[in-house]
């Protein structure tokens, strides 16, 4: 009996030693709501101080927690913790954390603000590499390079496709081509498609010119045999029409004035075929011109052989011939013996 009264009768300050020695267990395994109960005296004092420490605890991993929300999660680089009402190592935690986050922020502030410019078309801005008199370093450092080599890349790209679009497109100097040193993927696709272009663009108008210059000097054999699509191919198919066109023009004038003039082929007609607009009415004015002069030799050579024969009545047909608006007036028509007699 006597055993059991002294195990259920303890101290005070048994008592207090066994709460406060539960009460750090759950402090320290992160229990941080956990407090004494109040007390008189000395062991009050140990209890408030152990209690405050808790609340300090608490709060500033109250504090840690918001800072980690606003700034990772929230994007507030500009948020700290608050060192007021801190001091000794607790003040140093305070500082440490803030200090990383201005470590953190300065990089990433700058990043944003290179990023920033490219996609409003500013390629002239670059990461700085040192800031506040400290370089980069580890992956920031890797990182400001990267966007750097990038910004740069962004600039060449962008110059190079600005004057290869000015020289052809502008200044008429074909066969330029884009010089990007250094770029893959996307970049080098763009690059290559650019060139493309304009290398497609080139052999297009180079054979339109050819086929141009060629008709300009008369040799109607040239044609357009670039490869092509849409507008360009339809310019093309209508270029190499109008050869075609005028190459069949020229042949049928040819023919009929060799016929006519050197032949003496009469009644020789230009044959034009899908003609329209001036070329018709030019090989309708070959043919007039062909006919009416077809016409008139013929009319002359019947009136010479009407006078040769002797017949007298070759001037019918004289009244119809250009000779009457030559200054040619009806007579009586001569006998043939009067001819004769006059000879």
């Amino acid at each position: 009996m006597t055993t059991v009264e002294e195990v259920t009768q303890k101290s005070p300050e048994t008592l207090l030693l066994e709460e406060l020695s539960d009460g750090l267990d759950r402090l320290a395994a992160g229990d941080l709501k956990h407090r004494l109960s109040r007390r008189d005296g000395l062991p009050g004092e140990v209890v408030e101080r152990f209690n405050r420490l808790a609340d300090l605890k608490q709060r500033h991993t109250r504090d840690l927690l918001r800072i980690s929300r606003v700034v990772g999660r929230e994007g507030r680089m500009t948020e700290r913790l608050d060192e007021e009402a801190f001091e000794g190592a607790w003040l140093d935690r305070i500082r440490a954390v803030n200090s990383l986050i201005d470590d953190l922020g300065r990089p990433t502030t700058e990043i944003a603000r290179v990023i920033v410019a490219v996609a409003e078309g500013d390629l002239t801005q670059q990461l700085a590499l040192e800031i506040d008199g400290r370089p980069l370093r580890g992956e920031f450092l890797t990182i400001g390079r990267t966007v750097n080599t990038m910004v740069d890349q962004l600039s060449s790209f962008a110059d190079e496709v600005t004057r290869v679009a000015r020289e052809v497109g502008t200044e008429g100097k074909l066969g330029g081509q884009a010089q990007v040193t250094g770029v893959a993927g996307t970049w080098r696709d763009l690059t290559d498609s650019v060139n493309s272009m304009a290398a497609n663009l080139t052999g297009q108008v180079r054979s339109i010119s050819t086929a141009a210059t060629a008709v300009a000097r008369g040799d109607l054999s040239q044609k357009i045999t670039v490869a092509a699509k849409g507008e360009v191919a339809e310019l093309a198919e209508t270029i190499n029409s109008l050869v075609d066109t005028l190459r069949v023009f020229a042949e049928q004038v040819t023919r009929v004035a060799r016929e006519v003039g050197t032949e003496g082929k009469l009644g020789g007609q230009a044959d034009v075929p899908g003609v329209a607009g001036t070329w018709k009415d030019l090989t309708d004015n070959v043919n007039s011109m062909a006919s009416n002069l077809t016409g008139q030799v013929r009319n002359i050579a019947q009136v010479a052989t009407a006078v040769a024969r002797g017949s007298t009545r070759w001037w019918t047909s004289c009244r119809r011939s250009p000779m009457r608006s030559r200054g040619w007036r009806a007579r009586s028509a001569p006998r043939a013996s009067s001819v004769v007699r006059r000879r």
